[in-house]
């Protein structure tokens, strides 16, 4: 299992540096067009573009296709934000109070043990 996991970890990864480098080399002046000409910026581009690929041509065919309204395609998409904010402030609080009810004792599936210097 283990071994199927880092499989595909590195299948993400390798595909993440294939889009990268493809984003990066060609559709990035076509995305963002202050990018242009600019090829010292690119490098601190990489970790991210491997990271989120997904998203990166996601964002990369709604741009290419005219989907994104120009003057408003810098603006955070803020559609479920207000439910995320309210979701986090009841989820927290009953997160950190059932830890506290599940745990109040301490750990108890094994006593502790004293750790003492070589003798």
């Amino acid at each position: 299992m283990a071994a199927f996991i880092l499989l595909i970890g590195q299948f993400y990864l390798y595909t993440g540096g294939l889009v990268a480098a493809v984003f990066l080399l060609w559709g990035a002046d076509r995305v963002e067009p202050n990018l242009r000409g600019s090829w010292l910026v690119r490098p601190m581009l990489v970790p991210g573009a491997v990271l989120l690929w997904p998203l990166v041509l996601w964002r990369w065919a709604r741009l290419e296709k005219g989907r994104v309204d120009p003057c408003a395609r810098h603006l955070p998409p803020r559609g479920g934000q207000d439910l995320a904010a309210l979701m986090l402030a009841l989820l927290i609080p009953v997160v950190l109070f059932g830890a506290l009810v599940l745990r109040q004792d301490g750990p108890v599936e094994r006593p502790a043990t004293l750790l003492e210097a070589p003798q």
